[in-house]
């Protein structure tokens, strides 16, 4: 395989495994944040409901954030076009004479 299929590979591989699972935790923190996520568990004949913590809302933003940002990154380091190594620049100006 050349190297710009393994890049291709990795991005996708990225975008499934970080960038869609961050979207998904995008939406349930801004659910979270605007106050509107509710919950209720019902444990050994105990009942509670409530809503759940801004504070966990703002947390899951970041961390959505994070996993967005991973698939971007790998796009733009695997995909970008690399300088040429084996070209070699001639001077601009004359070299000194040698002694």
């Amino acid at each position: 395989m050349e190297n710009r299929t393994v890049a291709i590979i990795a991005t996708i591989a990225a975008v499934l495994l970080c960038g869609c699972p961050g979207l998904f935790i995008c939406v349930i923190g801004a659910v979270s944040v605007a106050g509107i996520m509710p919950y209720t568990t019902d444990v050994g004949g105990y009942s509670s409901s409530g809503t759940v913590p801004t504070s966990w809302g703002f947390a899951m933003l970041c961390v959505a954030l994070i996993f967005i940002l991973i698939p971007i990154l790998v796009g733009f380091f695997t995909l970008r076009k690399k300088p040429d190594s084996n070209l070699v620049v001639p001077p601009s100006e004359p070299l000194p004479p040698t002694m």
